[in-house]
């Protein structure tokens, strides 16, 4: 049962390059880290060092399925323990996490909580200090170059700009 190799394989809406190995490109799904890659080749028996375009259909749906409902996996590789909705454990992957992360966000600045106060205002959340290092993005302090540019002097029609000199004193 000869199958044809594929360039790209589609796994849960995500194109994975098919001449790596299915172990790294299953990382290259978001929500999917190595040892979660690594679980799922283990669970399904498939050789992890196989290259991707050289799975199965059948080995694809098996994978997606693996991935979407992970029954067989133990709970500590999940990425969402005890979801605060249902209380379940479950695996979110691609814009599942993404929609899941906003809301989560959303209702801790709703409840107004200290992680969603910070949250709102831009500022680290974690304990970090706030002297110097998670600025970024953001104008802080001076910008020497745009204030030089701005305050040009300007001349105005029969009189000169304070402090310039033609040879006067």
């Amino acid at each position: 049962m000869a199958t044809e190799f594929r360039q790209i394989v589609r796994v849960v809406n995500t194109d994975l390059d098919g001449n790596k190995p299915i172990y790294h490109a299953l990382r290259k799904i978001k929500g999917i880290n190595f040892s979660m890659s690594n679980a799922v080749c283990r669970q399904l028996k498939i050789d992890s060092n196989k290259k991707a375009g050289d799975l199965s259909d059948d080995e694809i749906k098996k994978i997606e399925n693996l991935i979407k409902e992970p029954k067989e996996l133990p709970p500590w590789l999940l990425n969402r323990r005890k979801d605060f909705d249902t209380g379940e454990d479950i695996h979110l992957v691609v814009s599942d996490l993404k929609f899941r992360k906003e809301f989560d966000i959303k209702r801790l600045q709703k409840i107004k909580s200290y992680r969603g106060i910070r949250l709102a205002l831009g500022l680290p959340v974690r304990g970090q200090r706030t002297k110097a290092h998670f600025r970024k993005g953001s104008a802080v302090g001076v910008r020497k170059k745009g204030i030089k540019m701005q305050k040009k002097p300007t001349e105005v029609k029969g009189k000169e700009p304070k402090g310039s000199s033609k040879g006067g004193k």
